[in-house]
Order: C-alpha cells, then structure tokens, then sequence
C-alpha cells in the first residue's frame, strides 16, 4: 500500500468506511484533493481533503450544508441534495493534524462535464442551478456564514484594483495600461451594485458562488440534470452571481485560458438556453429587482473576474497559477472581451430574459 493511500485508510475508518480497493484520484477539479472509495455491499463514496489555504473555515462550511440539508429535508423531501456522511463520533468532518476530511455518498449513473457541447446541456445545468435556489428560497439567512468572506463583493475586488495599481511595478502597469484603462472606464458597474446592494428588494439568498457547469451532475444516459455538487461556497449572496457565474463560464466557445480572442464571444443558442433553464426554476420566486437586473448578471461577474486576474498580475502573479509570464493579464484580456460582447449584444440578450419571464 502506497504512502498516499495508507493515511486515506485511517480517514476512512473515522467513518466506518472499510474499503475494497485503494482509493483513487477523482474528477478535475483544483481545489481539494478527491478521492473516489469503494466499500463493502458495492457502496461507493467520494472523499475530500478540503483545501484550508482556500477554504479557511471549514467548519463553517459544514454547518452550512447541514442547515441547508435540513431544512430541504424538512421542505422538499425529495429534493436530491448531496449530504455529508457523519463520522462514528457523529461530526459532518473529520478533522485530525489540521486537515479536514469529509465523505459523501457517489451518485450512481452520473457524470460531469468541463463544457457544454449542446445547449440543452447548459440548460439542463442551469434549472439544477435554479432548483436549488427555488427550494432554498425562504430560508433564514441570519446563522449562515461566508465560507470565503467577500468572495463576490464587487466593491472590494475595485478596491484591491486600485491598491494593485498604486504600487504595481512600473513595466507591469505600462504593459498592462491599455487593459487598465478599459477595466477603469467600466466603473459605472461598481457603481450599479453598490446601489443594488441598498436596495430592500435586491434580498441575500442562499447561492452556490461557483455555478460552473462541471458543478452539476448529468444522468450518464440520458444528460438529464440529477444534483448540484461541490456546496463549499453555498453562503449568502446576491442571485447576480449564480447567474453570472453561469454566464461567465458558460456561453463562450472558448474558456478564460483562451487567447484566441477572436473566438471570445457571447453564444446566443447557449445563453438563451441558460436563461430559459434557471427561470424554468426561478422566474416566480424572483423580486421585481431581481428581474430587472438579470440582465446586469453577466457583465457584474464578467467584470469582477477580469479584475481580479488584471490585479493578480499587478501584483506579480501571487494568487492564480500561472504558466507564461503574462497568464493573468490575458486572462483578463480575455474577460474584457467577453464584457464587450455581452454589452453589444445587450439588446437582444434582454429579449431573451424577457422572453424567459413571460
């Protein structure tokens, strides 16, 4: 038994998990290390190692989920909510050496995908999206926390901008003044949600934070949506940046890593079907405000992105990996791009939602 799956063995035990196999290396994402476990009588389980340098709170990451599962359990029983296993001592985490581990139950026929392929895909990812919202909806926001503390906000993310711009490097910033400049003549976006967040009618709700597609699980047969997954940034938040992140990574050909610029663009097959799968959901839980403002949804996230890779590389590249020395700043090439074509095609996108609504 290797040195990597001798210690997974211990977790395990913590929650009475006795494997028939060694555990494996499980789906693509980048921020905790997954695992995919089969036990005994052919269950099988995904196990997490949550990444803390990420994921600071960990704890308070759990007592969301579990108050999030209740309350579906008490109020849409059928809803298919994926709900961490407790450990023989009772707790949702087990946490030994400063790591905290936690194990789910693998949903049977399932899969994920990086990027749609058709629309019905992103439509299919996104009623997921808005099904959980829909049932969330009415829920108490007061003992629910921010896994990761301004993680959305807009207003801070301009302000770490404009911190990074004062002391950038002087070949960094002349190198990078062009995208600077159009990321500063965008403003008026901060300014929008800031005005939004004092609106009463613009209320917190439970969202997701981190609506990418490879976030829903798909029926192997038949592409149907079963389940959202990965509830690690499921905090209070504003319903802008469920649909926004949807947008941002979702309606492009071509992802943020892109630097074919050319072929950045909004989909309007892929949009359209966006919309019309998180209304199919959501369209009669949404305030008047919110309506209003879906249209906002794609260039508040589209623009906050940007920011934060035009800062990250401001800064001298200390946050996001980067493989060039000038990643970060096409990255935020690329988001400007997609801002641009989100504003062109505003028009037609906000018959799209009305469309949607009606």
């Amino acid at each position: 038994m290797t040195d990597e799956v001798s210690p997974l063995i211990k977790v395990l035990s913590a929650f009475g998990i006795e494997p028939v196999s060694a555990p494996s290396t499980f789906g693509s994402g980048h921020i905790n290390n997954t695992y995919f476990i089969e036990g005994v009588a052919e269950k099988k389980y995904v196990l997490q190692k949550i990444n803390i340098q990420v994921f600071n709170k960990p704890w308070a990451i759990a007592r969301n989920i579990k108050r999030a599962s209740e309350y579906l359990a008490e109020h849409h029983p059928t809803y298919h909510f994926i709900t961490p296993l407790s450990t023989l001592e009772g707790s949702e985490l087990f946490e030994k050496n400063n790591e905290y581990w936690r194990l789910t139950p693998f949903v049977p026929n399932s899969i994920s995908i990086d990027q749609a392929t058709t629309p019905a895909q992103t439509y299919e990812a996104a009623r997921q999206f808005g099904l959980l919202a829909r049932n969330l909806d009415g829920l108490d926001m007061g003992p629910f926390e921010a896994t990761i503390p301004g993680f959305h906000n807009l207003t801070g993310r301009y302000r770490q901008f404009r911190e990074a711009l004062n002391g950038a490097e002087r070949g960094r910033k002349d190198n990078s003044q062009e995208l600077i400049d159009a990321f500063l003549l965008k403003n008026d976006i901060v300014e929008k949600y800031e005005n939004l967040l004092q609106n009463p009618d613009f209320p917190n709700r439970l969202m997701h934070h981190d609506t990418k597609i490879n976030n829903v699980l798909l029926d192997t047969t038949t592409q149907r949506g079963i389940c959202v997954c990965d509830l690690d940034t499921l905090m209070p938040g504003k319903v802008i940046s469920d649909i926004g992140d949807m947008i941002r990574t979702g309606v492009s050909p071509v992802s943020e890593e892109s630097t074919e610029f050319e072929l950045v663009e909004v989909r309007l097959g892929y949009y359209k079907a966006l919309i019309e799968g998180y209304l199919s959901e959501m369209k009669h839980v949404l305030t008047p405000t919110e309506k209003e403002n879906i249209i906002f949804s794609g260039p508040f996230l589209v623009y906050m992105q940007g920011l934060r890779f035009l800062t990250d590389y401001l800064n001298g590249d200390v946050y996001y990996p980067i493989k060039y020395p000038e990643h970060n700043l096409n990255r935020a090439r690329n988001q400007m791009v997609l801002l641009d074509d989100l504003y062109d095609k505003h028009e037609t996108l906000q018959q799209i939602i009305d469309e949607a609504i009606a």
